[in-house]
This record gives C-alpha cells, structure tokens and sequence, in this order.
C-alpha cells in the first residue's frame, strides 16, 4: 500500500515543541508566565548590580558593551581610590578637594546617575510588561523603580552633596597658598571668635584659642589667650615688630584682641598681598606671645558658630554653675545688665546654638576667664561630638553653616591633611592651658611674663599626653590654689580629671537653684548672693 497519504512531518517552533530550543531572556514570546516573570527580576538585578549586562543578554549588545565599558571603568577608578583611601587617605581627600577635580567628579557623577537612569528604562523596554500577568506587572515595576532610586538616585544625591561640599571650601578655604608645615612636630591653629558689626571697620576678636594637634599622634592641646592680654609679643619675623619693637605695650587699651582692628585701619601697608592683615598680625602676637609657631587662622563669626553646633544637632556638657543668658546693658560703665532673658541650668544639659553661644560668651556675674573655659568645653564638645555618622546624616547643614566661617588663611589644597589629621585626633584626651584663671593669677595678663608663658606652654606641649605631668614647682605667676597647666594642683599626685566635679544644683542650706531664685535675686539689686551661687559656673565638661 502506497503511503501517499501519510501525514508529512512539519518542524514545531519553538514556542510548539517540548523542548526549549529559543532562549526566553532574548526571545520572551510565548514563555510561561513563571519564567517571564523570573526574566523581568533578573534583568533588574541585572541592570543595578553590572549596569549594561541585561542588555548583553537580552539582545541589544551594542548599547550593552558601551555600558559595561562605563561600568568597568568607574569600577576601576572606584578600586583606585579605596586603594588611596588605605595608603593615602589625605592623597584622595585632597585630590578630591580640589576645584577642578570635585567639579569633574560632580558632573561626573551626574552623568552616571542620568546614564543609569536610561539604563534601567530600557532594561524595563526589554522585559515587556505587556507579556506579564496582570499581577505581576505592578510588582514588577514599583521594583525597578526603587533599584532605579536606590542606584540612579544615590549617584545624583552624591554629585548634589559633593556639588554642596565643594561650594562651602571654596567659601571658606584659599584656593591656593603655601603649603603649612609642622613645628617642631605639630600643627598649630588659632582660632578667633570675631564680634565684627556692621558698624565697624576690622574685627575685634572675642575670644582666641590655639588648637595645637601632634602631627603624628594626633595629640591635642587647647591654649586659651584672654583677650584683655597686655603687652602681647610679636614673633621675630613679624612687620609689627618694626611699630612695637618690645611688645604691644602702647598703654591700657592696647589689649591684644584690639591687634586686630588697629593693623586693619593703620598698617594694612606693612602686609602687602595679604588678604586680612589684621587676622596675620593677631595671629603674629599669639605665636610670639606663647613662643609657639602658630600656622594658620580660622575666624568664625557667632552668628555662624550658632547655626553649626544647630546643624550638628547640638552638643552635650556638663555644667558646673547656672549661666545667664544675659539682658540689655543697663549701666555701661559697671558693666551691669537688666534682667536676664533666661538661665543654662548647672549640670547634663544639651545645648543647641542659641544656648551655647551664650553659654560660651556670657561673663555676667563672673570673670573673663569662667567665659574661657567654658569656651573651651564647647571647643572640645564639638570636636568629640561631631562622629562621622552624624556628618553624613547631616552633611548638606553642617556644609551650608560651615560657610559663615568668615575666613581662614589654610588652603584648600592641604584639607586631606588636616581632615587625616583629625581623624587621628577623634577619641583622644584634650589637654587644656589657660593664661589666666585657674593657670595663672587673675593679676597675670595684665603684667605677664613671657618666659614664664613660654615654659608651661612648652610643657604642656612636650609631654607625651600633652600636658600629663604636673606641676612640682610652684612657678612665678601661678596661682596658689587652681589647677596647674599640666592638669594638676602643684604637688599633687594624680592629677584630676577636667570632668571630675560636683554641679552646684543647690545653696549651701541644700535648698534647689531655680531661676526664679536667681531672679529674684536680681529684682532685689543683691548681685553679690547670684555671684556666690554661680561662682563654678566656669567648670564644665564634654559628655
């Protein structure tokens, strides 16, 4: 029998045979509904952590290499920099810090956030959705949305942050300048807290502070200058030498925080090509008067020392008297205030820039040097506060605040050091000298002996600790009875800690300080009971 009329064998496609001769990735029509669905995850995944793989799979090979070149690519340069990161982190933070590398790595970054972005819209083209089950496309794309915020998103936030960060250097740091060197193995900061009002021409300096920081150890030292300092010593190299040979001895007013002012209206012409010589001739009679090389300067106006320690989130003390936040002038000759617009209550407190602005500049009902070392807790409250998770979480206000630093003569070329340098710092003990209360006599900077300051500054300095050891001596110009500048009441073993006091809370009868008491002290005229009750309002401590 003919077989005429068997049925002729037809090739099946391979959407009709059993076994899986296309592949679904490049070929998804006809697939079952679970391996679409597997597809479209995989090519998501694909696209977030190789960008340019899923379009090599599925098909579109031209526009996949391009991208994995790309990715290859900053791959590499991001193994470089974890390389520096580990050798050379100042290298990388000062190649990054500079104005035309930060603005490259900006647009950069920028480019790769929009690149990634088309990246995952065509990767989304290629899944399809249309072949999907109606329950899964939802699924499908709320999850290439976030891999899409979670990749794309992060690069553009991290070019707008740099983009933040490389406008508030530019606004506080020189461009260019000298590179700063170590002396005699340490770098030395002056920091000056400036009153400058718009009716008056040159800051006066409400405070000074030399932040002195071992430059391989990392151990720091904060040396406090009153501002009432009388005849300050210029360094041997300084051109106000050649107006005060034998110091800044021009009569009462001649405090060394009027340095500043004076250089700025009268002898701008001895500093040729200095951008503020009031702040190089300050910073000029701190070094000679402390016998240190002082390198670099930072001013920071109050208004901007307010809005970072708010950006900061505030910082923790511990307080050791009641501090006022003082009124209105009332008798300027006495220097006696109105009623107080409110109180710091002694003990745990945290302060947001309000209240510790006045809580390091209010000298109401005590001395100057009870506003020094209060200044110096706040110093040392925002150096041990200010961890690298709160950076980052609030980098964008700590950057805007750090521009109201008015200026500073460090370049910005030489930030990877400092930023090294402090992050050595972080977690160590800081050491603290006064020259004043309680270091020296409240007599002392009004007749100070220089030698004498030279000494306990370099004591203080050479010490292992920065200033562990204590005193044996008694030394001329000491007080009796405070701490020494070592940390210690001379002749005494061990010296105690800064921290280790007892908040007065109380009277002398027990009964609880409140502001209402202290108020009414204040109604009544009798200054003298609120200056017996706020007498230790000088001790303070960083938590």
């Amino acid at each position: 029998m003919s077989n005429s009329y068997a049925p002729t064998h037809r090739p099946e496609s391979p959407e009709q045979s059993g076994r899986v001769l296309s592949d679904p990735v490049r070929h998804p029509s006809g697939a079952p509904a679970p391996v679409l669905t597997k597809r479209a995850f995989v090519l998501i995944l694909l696209t977030l952590l190789v960008p340019g793989s899923a379009q090599i799979v599925a098909g579109q090979r031209r526009l996949g290499r391009v991208a994995l070149r790309v990715t290859f690519t900053v791959w590499a340069l991001a193994l470089i920099a974890v390389l520096l990161l580990l050798v050379s982190r100042s290298t990388l933070i000062n190649i990054l810090a500079g104005p035309v590398p930060s603005l490259l790595l900006v647009l950069g970054l920028a480019l790769l956030a929009i690149g990634w972005a088309a990246l995952f819209l065509n990767t989304l083209r290629l899944i399809r959705p249309g072949l999907l089950t109606p329950k899964i496309r939802p699924a499908v794309v709320l999850a290439l949305v976030l891999a899409m915020i979670l990749s794309s998103g992060s690069l553009g936030y991290a070019a707008y942050l740099l983009n933040v960060s490389r406008d508030a250097i530019g606004s506080i740091f020189s461009g260019s300048g000298p590179t700063l060197e170590p002396s005699e193995g340490r770098y030395n900061f002056l920091m000056m807290g400036g009153d400058a009002g718009a009716d008056r021409t040159g800051r006066r300096p409400d405070s000074l502070s030399v932040i002195s920081v071992d430059a391989k150890t990392g151990s720091t030292a904060i040396i406090s200058v009153p501002r009432n300092l009388q005849n300050a010593q210029f360094s041997a190299d300084s051109p106000m030498r050649q107006v005060y040979p034998d110091g800044y001895n021009c009569g009462d007013e001649c405090l060394i925080n009027a340095i500043n002012t004076e250089v700025t209206n009268q002898h701008q012409d001895l500093y040729p090509g200095v951008a503020d010589p009031g702040a190089q001739a300050t910073l000029e009679a701190v070094s000679g008067t402390l016998g240190i090389k002082v390198q670099a300067y930072v001013l920071v106006d109050m208004d901007g020392f307010s809005k970072l320690i708010d950006a900061m989130g505030g910082i923790r003390i511990k307080a050791g008297g009641w501090v006022p936040i003082s009124g209105p002038m009332v008798d300027e000759a006495n220097g006696i205030h109105g009623m107080p617009d409110g109180w710091i209550p002694a003990g745990d407190q945290t302060l947001d820039g309000f209240h510790a602005l006045w809580y390091g500049r209010s000298r109401e009902f005590v001395d100057d040097y009870a506003r020094i070392q209060r200044q110096q807790c706040v110093q040392q409250a925002m150096l041990k506060q200010l961890d690298p998770a709160k950076l980052l979480a609030k980098f964008e206000d700590i950057a805007k605040a750090g521009t109201k630093v008015v200026e500073s003569n460090i370049s910005s070329g030489q930030l990877g050091s400092f930023v090294d340098l402090a992050m050595k710092a972080k977690g160590q003990d800081v050491s603290r000298l006064t020259i004043g209360p309680p270091d020296f006599d409240a007599a002392f900077s009004t007749s100070p002996d220089f030698d004498v300051i030279h000494q306990r500054v370099a004591k203080l300095l050479a010490s292992p600790s920065a200033g562990a050891a204590d005193d044996t001596v008694m030394q001329p110009g000491t007080a009796a009875g405070p701490l020494s500048a070592a940390g210690a009441a001379p002749g005494t073993q061990p010296p105690p800690s800064p921290s280790d006091f007892t908040p007065v809370t109380t009277t002398p009868d027990g009964q609880p300080i409140t502001e209402e008491m202290l108020n009414q002290f204040k109604r009544n005229g009798d200054e003298q009971s609120i200056r017996d009750l706020v007498a230790t309002n000088g001790k303070c401590a960083p938590l």
